[in-house]
């Protein structure tokens, strides 16, 4: 589990400082840990790349909920959630950006011999899979549509 080593740590410095925004995102990314590992069919621990699926779902979670309250003109409790998402996104790895992104997705899709938005499933399917916890997987929709001319 090295993304997630030194997230005990973490919660006892957040702790210390009485940092709340991060301890309460510190102890959302323990609990969503141990339901991961002690849900059925697991194995007890989690590999990296779950420990990444999950921490881009907290991230998204908390994303989402922010621009929610947003609209709503709650920036009382936006704040927040925006803070927490980015305690958890500094234990994702660092992201790619939108060029790099592109550049890997050409790529792909000159290798797959892609043409058109028919072959966009298998693209996917593979950058996907090579970006997995470097770039959003919207970003790579995204960017994917873009290239092949939706």
């Amino acid at each position: 589990m090295g993304v997630l080593d030194n997230l005990t740590e973490e919660i006892k410095n957040a702790m210390r400082s009485k940092d709340t925004v991060k301890l309460e995102s510190l102890r959302a990314i323990k609990s969503a840990v141990l339901l991961a590992e002690t849900s059925s069919g697991s194995s007890g621990n989690i590999s990296d790349q779950e420990a990444i699926k999950l921490l881009q779902r907290l991230v998204k979670q908390r994303k989402d909920s922010a621009a929610i309250f947003k609209e709503q003109n709650r920036l009382d409790l936006a704040e927040p959630e925006e803070a927490q998402a980015e305690v958890i996104a500094s234990f994702l790895p660092i992201q790619l950006t939108d060029q790099e992104v592109e550049s890997a997705i050409a790529t792909i899709i000159e290798s797959s011999g892609a043409e058109g938005m028919k072959d966009m499933g298998k693209v996917m399917g593979m950058a996907s899979k090579q970006l997995a916890g470097k770039a959003d997987g919207k970003r790579i929709s995204n960017i994917v549509k873009e290239k092949l001319g939706a």
